[in-house]
């Protein structure tokens, strides 16, 4: 564990690297955008005072290195438009991003486990079928059209539902059944496949030949394999939403960080898009070396190979 921690030193150096370089090739000039949105006329000495101001006047590879020193306490940089700290911002929006990623993870469990371990046990029947085409459904069908049916029937036609913001737990049914809905349908048909697979290994027949009880068979032994595979999807799935779900938060103006990156693009806040590309990679790094980990739990015989 203590030799993966390590190793992810260079991918993160690695990813701080390519994205400073990005935001470097980029057309326009932070110091510009910065006095625009303060409402200052950009004349040419303004903005060398601001790019000075910035540390945007040296050597590419210093301004590399000082951000990398910010960065390493935690400071990502002032945001252009809002002339607030970029981490701070971040940290403000992460509980609403995190309260929605929880939920559509929930929504997510609970149709592809019961949907999916049922096409399993009944392979070619009616319910199997059924599970065919609601996993079709979920993979076939956008984000934003079904947001938009379910704003249209559950909030403007049976007003059961807020439509749009943060208000309460209701107001996070909604997008978090939009996400849900669109995850399930992949785990749906890797929880079946899988699950058929390992019912028809030979530990299953023998504990089916010693007379276990059905439900201990595939609930205890079965199923704990059969989820292996589903847990390296589930992982980056996790990392996706704690990055923050841009059409949907938008759609449902949910106050998230996939939102306030969305603003961020249209106003051209580098700094803040920046950090975001260093946050989402230290939540994929963390989050995949946490599943690496449960897997490690679940099945010892990882470690032996």
């Amino acid at each position: 564990m203590l030799q993966r921690l390590f190793q992810l030193v260079p991918v993160l150096l690695g990813i701080s690297g390519i994205t400073f370089a990005l935001m470097h090739l980029t057309h326009g000039d932070p110091a510009e955008i910065m006095l625009r949105a303060d409402g200052i006329k950009p004349t040419y000495e303004a903005i060398e005072a601001t790019r000075h101001t910035l540390g945007l006047d040296g050597p590419v590879y210093m301004q590399y290195f000082h951000w990398l020193y910010r960065v390493l306490h935690l400071d990502l940089g002032i945001s252009y438009s809002s002339n607030r700290p970029v981490f701070t911002e971040l940290m403000n929006r992460f509980p609403a991003t995190a309260l929605l990623s929880s939920c559509s993870i929930l929504a997510a469990i609970l149709i592809a486990l019961p949907v999916g371990v049922g096409s399993a046990l009944y392979p070619g029947k009616w319910f199997d079928r059924l599970g065919r085409v609601c996993a079709l459904f979920s993979v076939s069908m956008p984000g934003y059209w079904l947001s938009l049916l379910l704003i249209y029937y559950g909030s403007v036609k049976l007003r059961l539902f807020p439509v749009m913001g943060m208000d309460g737990l209701s107001s996070v049914i909604l997008p978090a059944f939009t996400l849900g809905f669109g995850m399930a349908g992949v785990y749906i048909r890797l929880i079946r496949s899988s699950l058929l697979d390992v019912l028809g290994t030979l530990y299953i027949k023998a504990a089916r030949a010693r007379g276990l009880q059905e439900w201990r068979i595939i609930t205890i032994h079965a199923l704990r394999n059969a989820l292996l595979p589903s847990l390296t999807l589930f992982g980056v799935n996790i990392a996706g939403l704690l990055g923050g779900s841009v059409i949907v938060e938008t759609i449902f103006s949910w106050p998230g960080i996939g939102k306030y990156v969305i603003e961020a693009i249209f106003a051209k806040d580098y700094i803040v898009i920046q950090g975001y590309v260093l946050w989402m990679a230290v939540v994929v790094v963390l989050i995949n070396l946490a599943v690496d980990s449960l897997q490690l739990i679940l099945d010892p015989r990882i470690r032996l190979r």
